[in-house]
């Protein structure tokens, strides 16, 4: 009896251990077809690239983006590299921030983030015979020279730029020396504080600044319209300086011709 039941036992233990293998070998056979599979698929036309879409984008020309992309005709979405695409497009000053997406069968979607002109910098030329409209953003990145109207490279250029460039201010007066150059941020204190100073108004007064002269951080003043210039200096107290400011035009309903809040506990003013 007990060599009976060590044999049942035995088989027993035969059949779990072929009924194991066979599974072992059953999910070997299928990651091996799967790999195979994926393998066959990634090196095929499968999911061969036909859309690339693009949202989000106001100042880059359709061009621009193309050439940014650079998706190679037969590319397909298993094969493209997103992480490159989404580093090429960072490098253009506009590009904040992008999400490249694969939308299969065929598209692949491009989601910018672009940043906003905060401001038109009036730059002195090499030769200081001139000024050069340079756009900047709110966080100092300069992001191209605005080619005049009318000329080749304006044709080339989004109408948003110069959309923008006529409802921002325009930060003037700028010394000699100052440089501006496509995908670098801001190194000009000038320019930095008037930044900072319109960026620090509130709708109140900044809806009516037309221009910001920007000397030196100590002398900024705005220009508003219909009123008087408005010596801000630095862009320390910004609010309280504004405050102290509109409380000078409200009390003086005739008109102020000049106002000077860089000292803020000491403000000066000029009637007309």
């Amino acid at each position: 009896m007990g060599d009976l039941y060590d044999n049942r036992r035995r088989d027993r233990g035969n059949q779990r251990y072929r009924r194991y293998m066979i599974g072992v070998v059953t999910v070997a056979v299928l990651i091996c077809g799967g790999v195979l599979g994926l393998l066959g698929a990634y090196h095929s036309q499968l999911f061969e690239i036909k859309h690339v879409t693009v949202s989000g984008v106001e100042h880059l020309t359709s061009e621009d983006m193309q050439a940014l992309a650079a998706v190679e005709e037969g590319e397909t979405l298993l094969r493209v590299d997103t992480a490159a695409i989404r580093n090429s497009l960072l490098r253009d000053a506009w590009v904040d921030d992008v999400v490249v997406r694969r939308e299969f069968p065929d598209t692949l979607a491009i989601d910018v983030t672009e940043r906003a002109v905060a401001a038109v910098v009036e730059v002195p030329t090499q030769d200081a015979t001139d000024t050069k409209a340079w756009a900047i953003a709110s966080d100092g990145m300069w992001l191209m020279p605005i080619p005049k109207a009318g000329t080749e490279a304006a044709s080339k250029t989004s109408a948003k730029v110069y959309e923008d460039a006529a409802n921002v201010l325009h930060i003037t007066d700028v010394p000699y020396g100052t440089q501006a150059e496509i995908g670098t941020y801001c190194s000009d204190a000038n320019v930095s504080n008037a930044l900072a100073v319109v960026d620090g108004l509130t709708t109140q007064l900044a809806d009516r600044v037309v221009s910001v002269q920007a000397t030196d951080p100590e002398s900024t003043t705005l220009s508003i319209e219909d009123g008087p210039d408005i010596v801000v200096g630095t862009a320390e107290n910004i609010r309280e300086k504004e405050r102290v400011a509109i409380e000078i035009m409200a009390q003086h309903p005739e008109g102020v011709a000049y106002i000077n809040v860089r000292t803020v506990d000491r403000p000066t003013w000029r009637a007309l």
